[in-house]
């Protein structure tokens, strides 16, 4: 039976993070599976993108009171408290999506964290895109898995594989970009030594962000200039082209990721990810990528040159990624949403999935 499908998310298109794709590739799949749907936002985009359902930004009371009243059921891609209040009003039943953290980093809940944990009990069903978020914030959450945009991010077999590591990531602290500049400047001294190692110690940085100029500034204190090379921006076919470059992505966060959505889209583009074991982002590598031990460069060192020192290995891994992306694709991932969905407004018994 169609459903009315109210989505909330705090940030959604042009915002370009985890959260708001992963709100544009179910709310796609809901409207391709007979459903209506309205995504309730407070983000705005000067840009007036067209989507096959109804955006709603930066909405007002009434704004917000209406489409509540439409609604058979309502979704939050991660707690959205500022937009999904009117639900206590009409009593309608609610999913809520855990995309990251609720407790701030020094493991103190805040008022409004703590407002969160209970908004969470009320909800009809509570889902988790890592084990690792489910664990923290929520045990009895149902884990579901993050899907990549599959149509955007693949493999291009015209695009020669040319270089070997790459990055992308918001440049700040927390995502590690320092550890993967020196993680080169050490494999070029190893490099010098070991001259059959098959690779070239040459690093492509993508993104933007406060840290730009402190890297920069790294790179020419370790006299890198020759060989990290920092593209900015990019996004589409752009990103995707130039993923499809490199034969490595460097993924060494700092910080507790929820999941890791950049590990599926390098391994989409042909890149083995080498990334860290903090939060969810093993889960999102699964076998199919190197895992070194968080903020240890001789440990990131140690596994990356194993690799390199090992092409049967290399291959290995690689032969998990078909797999491994399968387990990820939209239509399925969103399938398993719309089952709870269903089961929900139903009132079906929902299997444990934990």
């Amino acid at each position: 039976m169609p459903l009315k499908i109210l989505l909330l998310s705090n940030n959604f298109y042009p915002f370009i993070g985890g959260i708001e794709v992963n709100s544009e590739i179910l709310a796609k799949a809901f409207v391709e599976h007979g459903h209506e749907v309205c995504v309730l936002t407070w983000s705005r985009d000067p840009t007036k993108k067209e989507f096959p359902f109804e955006v709603v930004r930066s909405p007002g009371y009434s704004q917000l009171l209406k489409v509540h009243s439409w609604a058979d059921i309502v979704f939050e891609n991660n707690p959205c408290l500022r937009l999904a209040w009117p639900a206590i009003i009409f009593g309608k039943p609610s999913i809520v999506a855990l995309n990251t953290w609720i407790s701030q980093e020094d493991g103190n809940n805040k008022i409004q964290e703590k407002l969160k944990v209970l908004w969470l009990k009320r909800a009809k069903k509570v889902i988790a895109v890592s084990h690792a978020l489910r664990k923290v914030i929520f045990p009895s959450a149902t884990v579901i898995v993050n899907p990549y945009r599959m149509n955007l991010f693949k493999v291009m077999p015209e695009v020669k594989r040319t270089k070997d590591f790459v990055f992308l990531g918001r440049l700040v602290s927390d995502k590690g970009a320092d550890m993967a500049i020196r993680a080169i400047y050490s494999l070029k001294k190893t490099v010098s030594v070991e001259k059959n190692l098959g690779v070239e110690p040459n690093l492509t940085i993508i993104g933007e962000g406060e840290e730009r100029q402190n890297l920069e500034e790294l790179v020419r204190n370790l006299e890198l200039k020759d060989n990290v090379l920092f593209k900015g921006f990019l996004r589409g076919d752009d990103l995707v082209k130039c993923l499809n470059h490199h034969r490595f992505i460097f993924i060494p966060s700092i910080w507790e990721e929820p999941f890791g959505m950049v590990a599926l889209e390098g391994m989409a583009c042909g890149c083995l990810p080498i990334a860290s074991d903090g939060g969810g982002l093993p889960e999102a590598v699964g076998r199919a990528g190197i895992i070194f031990t968080k903020g240890d460069l001789d440990d990131l060192l140690k596994q990356t040159l194993e690799i390199l020192r090992n092409p049967d290995k290399e291959e290995e891994y690689r032969n998990e990624i078909k797999q491994h992306l399968a387990y990820h694709q939209s239509n399925l991932v969103t399938k398993r949403y719309l089952d709870i969905i269903d089961g929900v407004t139903s009132g079906k018994k929902l299997p444990d999935t934990r």
